[in-house]
């Protein structure tokens, strides 16, 4: 049986996109599972570990570091993306309850990781919104993303309609913090956690040890 790899995740968090493909990677090199725990963003379950208008240097940073890192890791990105996953006010940093589009995200992957393909949806919609693509939310963007995984966003959509997903997201949210972080990505192996996509070396260091390696 292939090592679980919890892996917490958010669709709004520019590190969670820059850390997918390496994950990819992992996968293809050790006889690992990512299991796919998404969470929502810091600023709606969270916001004053970041998102203090008294004291902007966390966000300012994460927003400066992140373009940084896609720059030297060669991947396309754009933060905020356009429309931006949450609703914020960048002045004020506050976010309003109505939030249009970061639930029904959250939502998809979770479903999308209940039907095998968590890591995979979470890859080619993060790439479609923090890639660049410009209006991703509407026309066939958010569609065709899906399909290249061989699901379909129609099912995702009707499933996610009725169902307890943002039950399951609440949970993973308390196991992220049981498991000893509040930040993603956060991967968890064998009650081990690395916090950030700058922690996959780490990560494949320890899976080395284990003698994972395919």
């Amino acid at each position: 049986m292939s090592e679980v790899i919890d892996t917490y995740w958010s669709f709004r968090s520019p590190y969670s996109y820059l850390a997918t493909p390496g994950l990819l990677e992992l996968r293809e090199d050790y006889d690992i599972e990512i299991a796919l725990r998404i969470v929502l963003p810091l600023a709606v379950r969270a916001p004053e570990k970041v998102f203090d208008p008294d004291n902007l240097k966390p966000m300012l940073y994460i927003v400066m570091d992140s373009q940084r890192r896609a720059e030297y890791l060669g991947i396309p990105f754009k933060f905020p993306a356009r429309p931006d996953p949450i609703v914020q006010d960048w002045k004020t940093l506050t976010v309003p309850a109505e939030q249009p589009y970061i639930y029904r995200l959250c939502k998809l992957g979770v479903e999308a990781q209940r039907r095998g393909k968590g890591l995979e949806v979470a890859a080619v919609i993060s790439r479609l919104i923090m890639g660049g693509t410009e209006n991703w939310h509407e026309g066939d963007h958010l569609a065709n993303a899906v399909a290249s995984t061989g699901l379909d966003l129609a099912e995702l959509d009707a499933a996610i309609d009725q169902g307890d997903h943002l039950a399951e997201i609440e949970q993973n949210q308390l196991a992220l913090e049981a498991a000893g972080h509040w930040g993603v990505p956060t991967m968890v192996v064998r009650n081990e956690p690395f916090f950030g996509q700058d922690r996959i070396d780490t990560l494949r260091w320890r899976l080395d040890q284990y003698g994972l390696k395919r």
